[in-house]
């Protein structure tokens, strides 16, 4: 018979339609009769519980602390959690943001932040608050690794550089993320057949300084001065810096806005529209943990143009075309190696299909909850054995 296991989830950081995406996907398909879990207690704001299907075996949380400022987060995750968990009886605590406070016993963390591990990408912000920001996270996640019983990377890539920063640790596990059926249903409406025609490129994320859209925004200009017709839409909004350079790009490349197309944040549900109608698939990231976009455009069947930095070429397997994402002219070599090669293009585009049939939601939701029960036990029998001598 298998135990009865209480399980408890901080979701209190989960805060991006990417992090919405993956505890949808984990909890809808959790099997709780094949791990032994009587309930699952997950801790989170009220924008996420209310999209999460009404179980019987799952309790939602939502103290007032949590809705209150960074620093009432912050304290309720170091001083309040742990006593909520021991009050649920919790036999072991899942954390989906690695830059946790909280101190109970066995713990599994998940790393899904790169920003202040990449190397390079530190040095593209300027010493004010967002360098602070990303120092003190990278302090906060080696210390939540180092003392985590079990920790979940998306890739191997990840997990190889933040170790050299944390140090090695003792119990990782690789579980990537899924990505929904309705990408892989995608039955596209069009496809690149003449370099003569209109060919529609489309870059989905929102601006940063690691997304390099204005150097993409360079590129397709470049392909236009060689006669082609293309255009970019790029899709995900953004502002500061980056947002400022990309405008600045746009002005000099397209000042009358005749081939770039700039659109806001969308929901998840309306991607499937843009990738549809699009070409080509272009992903210029420096950075990246588990790049979801980028999996739902190889599970869409687009020709992808793509990064060669992070985890990207792990991703991709041979499914795309790669370039240095900072520099213009290769981009622009990618794109029409694409457009012009037809043979290139069919071998990718199956490639990048075959491996997007990898990543789904059931996998990782298995995979996931297996390696919890499984640290869990090791814990129990390693506290069991300490204290029998």
């Amino acid at each position: 018979m298998k135990e009865s296991i209480i399980l408890g989830i901080d979701a209190s950081r989960c805060r991006s339609g990417g992090t919405y995406a993956h505890i949808k996907g984990v909890l809808n398909n959790l099997d709780v009769n094949k791990f032994g879990i009587k309930e699952v207690h997950i801790w989170s704001h009220p924008k996420l519980l209310n999209q999460l299907a009404n179980e019987t075996w799952l309790f939602k949380h939502s103290p007032k602390l949590l809705n209150g400022s960074l620093i009432n987060q912050a304290y309720w995750q170091a001083r309040k959690l742990r006593l909520e968990l021991k009050q649920m009886s919790c036999n072991i605590l899942l954390t989906l943001d690695a830059s946790s406070l909280c101190r109970f016993q066995p713990q599994v963390v998940l790393s899904r932040d790169m920003l202040s591990y990449e190397p390079g990408i530190l040095q593209k912000y300027k010493w004010g608050f967002e360098r602070v920001r990303l120092l003190l996270i990278l302090w906060l996640q080696n210390a939540a690794f180092r003392r985590a019983d079990g920790v979940v990377f998306l890739t191997k890539y990840a997990a190889t550089v933040i170790q050299q920063s944390c140090g090695k640790l003792q119990n990782i596990e690789i579980i990537p993320h899924g990505v929904d059926e309705i990408f892989k249903n995608i039955r596209r409406s069009k496809k690149l057949s003449d370099a003569n025609q209109l060919i529609n490129c489309l870059y989905i994320s929102n601006a940063d300084l690691y997304k390099n859209q204005w150097h993409v925004v360079h590129a397709i200009e470049l392909l236009r001065n060689e006669g082609l017709n293309i255009n970019l839409t790029l899709v995900g909004g953004g502002k500061g810096r980056a947002q400022k350079i990309l405008e600045e790009q746009i002005l000099k490349s397209d000042p009358y806005r005749k081939f770039v197309k700039v659109l806001d944040f969308v929901p998840q549900s309306e991607i499937p529209i843009y990738l549809n109608e699009a070409d080509i698939f272009i992903f210029a990231s420096s950075c990246e943990n588990m790049p979801n976009t980028l999996i739902e455009a190889m599970a869409a069947g687009l020709p992808i143009a793509c990064s060669n930095r992070g985890p990207m070429p792990e991703i991709l397997n041979q499914g795309g075309v790669l370039f240095d994402p900072e520099n213009p002219t290769q981009i622009a070599s990618a794109v029409r190696e694409l457009i012009e090669n037809k043979s290139v293009r069919d071998i990718v585009v199956q490639k990048a299909t075959v491996n997007a049939s990898q990543y789904s939601w059931q996998r990782c939701s298995n995979e996931t909850f297996s390696y919890v029960v499984r640290v869990m036990k090791k814990y129990k029998n390693d506290k069991a054995r300490k204290y029998s001598k």
